[in-house]
């Protein structure tokens, strides 16, 4: 197998090619990552711990609560919530931060295939502008003999 740097065929999608894999564990993850840090969550999450403690406090009144003020059981869910969702979030990070790595190499790779191309497109251009040169160089040298030849039989008339 030719090596990516040197395969004429490299430039491609990174979703085509490496793409890590996603499992269900790893696209919960990031479905849960993408919920928590939303608006829409904080939004919603806001509006329910409002709404457990009207119903706590105001609704059902201090002695018939189930929940009364301190409100142990709900900080009880807020640290179960939130020690359930920190792990998960690190995972979609991880994820997330080995996608980037992956990005990062390729676009080391591709680089360091433009230098490659550029390098041989310099030499290919040195190489016609000696041509070039060479060809410039006989030419005034014929140049040279012509008007050389011409003051000989100049010279020779007069």
């Amino acid at each position: 197998m030719p090596s990516p740097v040197l395969d004429p065929t490299f430039a491609r999608a990174i979703e085509q090619d490496g793409e890590l894999a996603a499992n269900l564990g790893e696209r919960l993850a990031d479905r849960v990552a993408r919920l928590g840090g939303s608006w829409s969550f904080i939004l919603v999450f806001l509006t329910i711990l409002v709404g457990w403690i009207v119903l706590n406090t105001e609704i059902l009144g201090p002695r018939s609560a189930f929940d009364p003020y301190p409100y142990i059981f709900l900080n009880l869910l807020l640290s179960m919530i939130a020690a359930l969702q920190a792990p998960v979030i690190m995972m979609s990070q991880n994820r997330q931060s080995e996608k980037d790595r992956r990005r990062a190499m390729y676009d080391y790779q591709i680089n360091l295939k433009a230098e490659l191309e550029i390098r041989e497109l310099h030499a290919k251009l040195d190489q016609l502008r000696e041509r070039e040169w060479s060809l410039h160089v006989a030419l005034q040298q014929q140049q040279i003999e012509m008007l050389n030849r011409l003051l000989d039989e100049r010279s020779r008339t007069d």
